[in-house]
């Protein structure tokens, strides 16, 4: 797998180099598991364009940014191996949306009130954060979590 070039002024731009830092972790922890050539390869590919940037500037903070979701998603859909955490913060949303507003609907309907909608988006993501954690603790128990955690 290829890796990140050396940038000595990328310390000017804190939010750059931090964002920097963190691709090269997840490159770093993805060396450890064994992907296929053809996994390897896309990877690569993004992280060619990435260094064929040159200067460190906004749209070089958004491009890390996008590439670091790149690759998240392409070993998540390709071979379901995931950061820590990940599907608890991806349950989180959706517990809130799928299962709390509707039950918050139901309720405010109900009673007559649909002030009373914002009630159930904490009982919505409780569930959501039930869910995914569930789905983060089978990912460790089946070998397929990294070692990193996206911040």
């Amino acid at each position: 797998m290829k890796k990140l070039i050396e940038r000595p002024n990328i310390s000017e731009n804190l939010k750059a180099s931090y964002a920097y830092q963190q691709l090269g972790k997840l490159l770093n922890t993805l060396e450890v598991k064994e992907l296929p050539a053809e996994t390897v390869d896309l990877i690569n590919q993004e992280i060619e364009q990435l260094n064929s940037i040159a200067g460190i500037d906004i749209y070089f903070l958004k491009a890390t940014k996008e590439k670091e979701n790149i690759v998240i998603k392409l070993v998540e859909k390709k071979h379901k191996i995931v950061p820590k955490n990940y599907y608890k913060k991806l349950w989180m949303i959706l517990g809130m949306s799928v299962f709390g507003v509707p039950m918050g609907v139901a309720f405010g309907l109900s009673i007559g009130n649909l002030g009373m909608l914002g009630i159930s988006l904490p009982i919505g993501m409780a569930i959501g954060v039930g869910v995914g954690s569930y789905m983060d603790k089978n990912a460790f128990n089946e070998g397929r979590q990294l070692d990193f955690e996206v911040k």
